[in-house]
């Protein structure tokens, strides 16, 4: 892959260790999990500290056992909040590289900024990636009309499942014939498609501008999917998301949702928005730039409650909206597709 950030002409990419430090819930690994759950054949095995309470069910190696069972880079894939890079990651980052890993992270502080590790790599010619990096040359918006069709998953809060979403709906509209790409904007992301710009790094005056650089003109009757970031309702990244809505120029909006979430994350004194609300404010910021745009779906993760109660929530809010709901994970997107398809045919 790409060595953009790297202290060596060595390229990185799987198979994969992945990193899950100290991390205490599965929120804090969204990256580890979403490359084991997309990318399983890229995967290894997982590294966690002795703390570790999370897993994901992969062989526990250590920085030596990886390197000699053939993988070929350690993902950082742990998250916290502010992407801080503390002194146990650093240690184990530069015990990787001894071990002759190469390594890459989606952490806001960069593995190329920090001298231990910088040195690691020198001394051991292996390959440093920052996932969170946005490459030079973005463009601010214009807001002008471009050819192609693009959808847009929007969130009532942050990791809800946009991600998921959206490569799930990539994935069904290639298995029908349909041309469609993922267009990544967060690290995760941008380590499962190989590309994609990490707008929660990108300047905010630029941050339109990098969702059209992502999602440029297309002729071929395709689409482009890309991946929301963030909440309209959410007051610590609500920035990002209204760049999103107005760089993307959606055609269409599938809003994700998590129906066991009590409060917006991180912000226990904060409660998730109502969902008719939060859909209306999504399609208003969103007709700045393209006022056809229409919801064509609801997306829940729903992996926190019984089967049943799971399946009554998608027909409940289906039922709202009017529109198809369902969980990408246990029952797909199908007919979030089919909806789509009949909303913008030919």
């Amino acid at each position: 892959m790409s060595n953009e950030g790297a202290e060596t002409a060595v390229r990185w990419g799987p198979p994969y260790l992945l990193y899950l430090g100290s991390a205490t819930d599965d929120l804090a690994i969204k990256t580890a999990r979403g490359l084991a759950h997309w990318r399983p054949e890229q995967c290894l095995g997982q590294h966690r500290r002795a703390d570790c309470a999370v897993t994901l069910g992969l062989p526990d190696l250590d920085f030596v056992q990886a390197k000699e069972q053939g993988a070929d880079t350690m993902v950082i894939g742990a998250a916290n909040a502010g992407g801080v890079m503390g002194p146990e990651i650093v240690a184990d980052a530069v015990a990787a590289l001894d071990a002759g890993l190469n390594v890459v992270s989606g952490l806001h502080h960069k593995l190329r900024d920090n001298a231990e590790i910088v040195a690691a790599a020198r001394r051991n010619g292996r390959a440093l990636f920052d996932a969170r990096a946005p490459g030079p040359g973005i463009p601010v918006g214009d807001g002008k009309p471009r050819a192609g069709r693009r959808l847009l998953t929007v969130g009532t809060d942050c990791s809800v499942g946009k991600m998921y979403t959206t490569l799930a709906l990539e994935r069904s509209l290639r298995a029908r014939g349909h041309a469609a790409d993922f267009r990544a904007t967060g690290q995760t992301g941008i380590l499962i498609a190989g590309a994609g710009i990490p707008v929660d790094a990108v300047v905010a005056d630029f941050i339109s501008g990098a969702a059209e650089a992502i999602s440029p003109a297309r002729n071929d009757g395709g689409w482009d999917l890309i991946e929301g970031q963030g909440s309209l309702f959410h007051p610590s990244y609500a920035g990002v998301s209204l760049g999103l809505l107005h760089g993307s120029q959606p055609d269409a909006l599938v809003l994700c949702h998590e129906p066991t979430r009590q409060h917006m994350r991180g912000l226990p004194h904060y409660p998730i928005p109502e969902l008719v609300a939060c859909m209306e404010a999504n399609l208003a910021a969103a007709r700045l730039t393209n006022p056809a745009v229409r919801p064509v779906g609801i997306a829940l993760n729903t992996s926190k409650m019984p089967a049943g109660e799971a399946q009554g929530a998608c027909a409940r809010i289906g039922a709202l909206f009017g529109l198809p709901c369902q969980d990408p994970v246990t029952t797909g997107v199908e007919a979030i597709v089919d909806n789509l398809l009949a909303c913008f045919p030919g």
